[in-house]
């Protein structure tokens, strides 16, 4: 470990830092975050020499003890304005490049390129037909059936309540809402590689190609592949279904099935959507997105959205023609999806530039004949304004932090003779500081605490305690499965069992967490219902079912039932809650960092990097400072060798600038998942608004660059 103290000049401003430089570059810039709010994307950091911008460990090394911040958007510095000046001259000279190498590639084009649009159009004819087809009511209507909405409509109200959204607006909700819906297709879609054998199931190898049986060419199989099982050598067909209606009934494809039925889905619930013809053999979907003002890439094979350099950058691929086909008409958005226009131009030969647009152009006005002068208008501006961002989008840097996986449907063997293999996950290194939704969490923790208090003065016995908890939950998983919005449980069973009976009473605090109540119907049937906002209990149902559970396993583990177990791990109380957190990367959607502290089993933050060493730091409400008596981590759901091993504890109460070790643990093993620990604070008193945990090992950092975390809760003394 190597401290330094550097002094820092930021506007008018002069404070010293202690820095330690095992934490790593991306806490000094946290550090300096917390002292003077300017986020790290934002920040420009600099030496005592003129341009000596900071990036990295290896330059702040070489420089002196002063250090110079400035914002990227303050106008008012005049070296940064100098340094500034550079960074666009910088800019500008690339740009001037690119625009050569696009004038290059636009002059080869005119020597290589046919005009003939014959081949071009065969590409796109087929698909203008199709796309007709998710206008049908009645193919809309049978994809509407087939959606469990109510569960997607929870999941979406869930996902905003998560970001502390609990009264969206309808454009808010109906994002949401084409969100799950894609993320419902993935799991209910099947990819077929090939066939199960029809007459005992075992695997087939393909044979070629048939041709349609009248039934088959019905549902527009003008291709039909045949498959010969490894066991009993029946063969099976594989018919290559064109109408999405018929795709609703078998939920099995490839990227063509998955892209044509995922677009009647978008249709079918009012969605502007349109199919996404990539001419390097792939096919996705866009939606028009009100919330987002603007055309949004999802890609239901993968089940990623608004990620459209993923086939560049995650994949690999060497794009030439991205072609959008909607009912009102055809599209080149090829620019959205690339940031190498210039190499994608020389690859652009089956037509010239002008020829291209000129089809499409044609071809859009066949779509639009009979459309009203009104919608035309609407559509036209959109036009315009969508083709001003795909300009302004294509010499742009965003993305620069994500990290973009390669393909992951389809078998191994058939992505890697498609080059298209790449990383495995979605992660981003630009982790923003999020606030965490759960104080929910805290106060189903804290209800815990009459529960128990009342079981030790009716003298209930610890079997008889996990039995009345077990009673719990079920009441509990019987209102889980009833709807959302109208949530109710008959109890009138149970309390067929005094001893429930007798205990109901202290379960007040724990009800009045999951937002419901004790009533009792006009029919004389005593319930348990709503009583506040349904997505609150949705919220927290979850985390009450978890927290049953691990009650129970506490319980019988526990040697001293009776007074002496109010204490951690049996109860949780003054757990913080309602802060902010922070970590050096996270893993998009599902391994965000708030997910170490929602309460859930099956969620847990991801560090696609974590394996040698990361770091979280989690910020408390209003920055009020709390001493901390104890913290839990729980192990998540799979790959034990994620399991942190080592770490550091830390707390600060001067805005990071300095750091006092809290706890220190080494060679920590998770012997199962979704197992917690639990580590009493003996340091001395040290109240903090800040801790950070530095992670320096994973359990075998030879199998995985990852770490990941279930859950992660602090206690403190008092609150």
């Amino acid at each position: 470990m190597v401290a330094r103290t550097f002094q820092v000049v930021h506007n008018d401003s002069n404070f010293d830092l202690e820095y330690d430089t095992d934490d790593g570059f991306e806490v000094l810039q946290f550090q300096l975050y917390s002292l003077t709010s300017v986020p790290p994307d934002q920040q420009k950091i600099y030496g005592d020499e003129p341009n000596s911008q900071i990036s990295t460990d290896s330059d702040l090394a070489t420089i002196s003890d002063k250090l110079r911040l400035v914002s990227i958007d303050d106008d008012d510095d005049s070296q940064q304005r100098e340094s500034s000046s550079n960074q666009f001259l910088k800019s500008d000279e690339e740009l001037a490049r690119l625009l050569q190498a696009e004038e290059e590639a636009l002059m080869l084009q005119q020597y290589v390129a046919s005009e003939n649009t014959q081949e071009f159009e065969s590409r796109v004819r087929p698909y203008v037909t199709q796309v007709l087809m998710y206008e049908d009511e009645r193919r809309q209507e049978a994809a509407r059936k087939s959606v469990p909405m109510e569960e997607l409509e929870e999941k979406a109200l869930v996902s905003l309540a998560k970001e502390g959204n609990f009264n969206p607006s309808k454009i808010e909700r109906d994002h949401a809402f084409l969100l799950q819906l894609l993320f419902w297709f993935k799991r209910s879609f099947r990819w077929v590689n090939s066939p199960a054998c029809h007459g005992c199931g075992n695997e087939t190898v393909g044979q070629g190609m048939t041709a349609p049986l009248p039934s088959e060419t019905l549902y527009g199989a003008s291709r039909v592949e045949i498959y010969r099982c490894t066991v009993c050598s029946k063969m099976t067909r594989f018919p290559r279904y064109n109408d999405p209606k018929k795709l609703v009934e078998t939920r099995e494809g490839r990227c063509g099935e998955w892209a044509n039925c995922f677009t009647l889905y978008c249709r079918a619930f009012g969605y502007e959507s349109r199919l996404i013809l990539d001419f390097t053999d792939h096919v996705w979907t866009e939606c028009f997105s009100q919330f987002l003002g603007r055309w949004m890439h999802l890609d239901p094979c993968e089940a990623i959205y608004d990620k459209p350099l993923l086939y560049e950058k995650g994949w690999n691929k060497k794009l030439d023609y991205v072609i959008a086909i909607a009912r009102d008409g055809t599209y080149d958005v090829t620019k959205r999806y690339t940031r190498k226009w210039h190499e994608v131009l020389s690859r652009r030969t089956m037509l010239t530039e002008p020829s291209q647009s000129s089809l499409l152009a044609d071809i859009t006005k066949e779509c639009r004949r009979g459309f009203s002068s009104q919608l035309l208008s609407i559509i036209e501006a959109r036009d315009m304004e969508e083709n001003q961002q795909l300009e302004r989008s294509l010499h742009s840097e965003d993305g620069e932090s994500l990290s973009l996986p390669g393909r992951r449907s389809g078998n191994e063997q058939w992505r890697k003779s498609r080059s298209e293999i790449g990383s495995d996950n979605l992660s981003s290194s630009d982790c923003p500081v999020r606030l965490c939704v759960d104080e929910h969490v805290t106060k189903i923790y804290n209800a815990f605490r009459p529960v128990l208090h009342q079981f030790i003065e009716e003298g209930i016995t610890k079997a008889e305690a996990v039995e009345v908890l077990g009673i719990t939950k079920g009441v509990l998983l019987d209102l889980r499965s009833s709807p959302f919005k109208s949530r109710r449980a008959s109890i009138d069973s149970v309390l067929n069992n005094p001893m429930f009976q007798k205990l109901l009473p202290s379960f007040h605090n724990l009800l009045d967490a999951l937002s419901l109540e004790k009533k009792v119907s006009t029919d004389g049937r005593v319930e348990i219902c709503l009583v506040g906002n349904p997505v609150v209990t949705s919220l927290a149902l979850p985390v009450v079912l978890d927290a049953l559970d691990d009650m129970v396993h506490n319980l019988n583990k526990c040697e001293n039932y009776g007074k002496y177990m109010f204490l951690l791990p049996l109860l949780k109380l003054n757990r913080l809650h309602s802060g902010s957190v922070v970590a050096s990367a996270e893993e998009l959607p599902l391994g965000i960092v708030t997910s170490a502290f929602d309460g859930t089993q099956i969620s847990k933050w991801e560090e696609p990097n974590g394996a040698k060493g990361c770091w979280i730091v989690y910020r408390t409400l209003d920055n009020k400072r709390f001493e901390l008596m104890a913290y839990e981590l729980m192990s998540a759901n799979d790959a034990p060798e994620r399991d942190p091993m080592d770490w550091i504890l830390e707390g600060s109460k001067d805005e990071g600038v300095s750091w006092q070790v809290l706890d220190k643990q080494t060679s920590q093993f998770f012997e199962n998942r979704f197992q917690r620990k639990t580590y009493m604070i003996n340091s001395a008193s040290f109240p903090s608004n800040l801790y950070r945990f530095r992670f320096l090992a994973v359990k075998d950092i030879h199998s995985t660059s990852r770490l990941q975390i279930g859950s992660i809760d602090l206690y403190a003394k008092t609150l």
